[in-house]
């Protein structure tokens, strides 16, 4: 009952009378007096007037089951949130929730990471109430050759998000990490199960961490990293970025199911590119060369022009692009 008052408050011009409440929701005005004020006690400021009902004036920054779906705009992704105070990767509670049966769609959101993993393994640690830490299930139907180009929707999809929620200007630095002033603010991490017979695939967990509000850095990467905050100069509401980001990737997801490529998002995706028409450095196992970025493809591969002239589809392994954060 508390996303559903949550909702109606945020909906509305104005005031909502108390008997609206009841009547839209089948219960008591002692019910409703009691979830208003619970939202109180968690810092919502709301107005209580004789004869006119509740109005919310403002909400705290918070992430509760509630906050998170009161604000959501989706057909079905988010349609089921879970919510932790504290855990130790978003992406090991969404693995374990699949497992165990969790619907398509399903978000896991938490206010505080102990254990959060980026790419490779690597540690990503914060602190609470600054970042968005979440990680929502998809069970698709199609081919587990398909499924990297995930990431890279993910990526296009949490730029827009940013973009419209901050106006800042927002980069991509391929595949995944959005880069603003050429240091990191996001890191997204996928991660596929297949099914026994190795053919189809189980499920995916999309894994997105935000640097939202944090003020500072450890010195070993605040050369590198950055927020949303730090580059805007203004606090922004996690719960409302959260509902953006699963509106947009929503959209780009169904529009890839289409195509079952990047088609419909690659202008887009290659405007915003970090390295585009610029010299990288790539990383491969074979031996690494550099060359000059010319966007992506259709299949989510970055194409490289060698210094021979040799174009080569780099599909997958580390890029570093000259200028971005420590790369040189």
């Amino acid at each position: 009952m508390k996303t559903e008052i949550l909702t109606m408050l945020r909906q509305a011009d104005g005031y909502v009378s108390g008997q609206e409440l009841c009547d839209r929701l089948g219960v008591s005005r002692t019910a409703v007096w009691k979830v208003i004020g619970a939202l109180k006690e968690e810092g919502y400021e709301i107005d209580s007037a004789s004869r006119r009902g509740y109005r919310l004036k403002e909400s705290p920054d918070i992430l509760s089951e509630s906050e998170i779906e009161s604000r959501m705009h989706t057909k079905w992704l988010g349609g089921k949130v879970v919510y932790f105070g504290e855990t130790d990767s978003t992406n090991t509670q969404a693995k374990r929730l699949a497992e165990e049966g969790a619907q398509h769609g399903t978000l896991v959101v938490a206010d505080m990471q102990t254990a959060g993993k980026g790419r490779r393994g690597r540690s990503w640690q914060q602190r609470p109430g600054e970042t968005i830490s979440m990680t929502f299930i998809l069970k698709p139907e199609f081919a587990p050759d398909k499924a990297s180009m995930i990431t890279l929707l993910a990526a296009h999809s949490v730029a827009v998000a940013i973009e419209k929620v901050t106006g800042l200007s927002v980069q991509i630095k391929w595949p995944n990490d959005i880069v603003i002033h050429k240091k990191k603010a996001v890191g997204i991490l996928t991660e596929m199960s297949l099914s026994l017979e190795q053919d189809s695939i189980h499920y995916v967990v999309v894994g997105i961490g935000v640097n939202v509000n944090s003020t500072a850095f450890p010195d070993e990467i605040a050369s590198m990293a950055t927020s949303l905050f730090m580059e805007s100069g203004r606090r922004v509401c996690r719960s409302g970025l959260i509902a953006e980001i699963l509106a947009c990737f929503e959209a780009d997801y169904e529009a890839f199911l289409q195509t079952e490529d990047l088609t419909r998002i690659l202008g887009d995706y290659n405007a915003r590119l970090a390295s585009l028409d610029t010299q990288v450095r790539v990383l491969d196992p074979k031996g690494e060369y550099t060359g000059v970025s010319r966007g992506m493809n259709e299949r989510g591969e970055l194409i490289v022009e060698k210094e021979d002239g040799a174009i080569v589809n780099v599909y997958a392994g580390e890029v570093s692009v000259r200028g971005l954060y420590s790369y040189v």
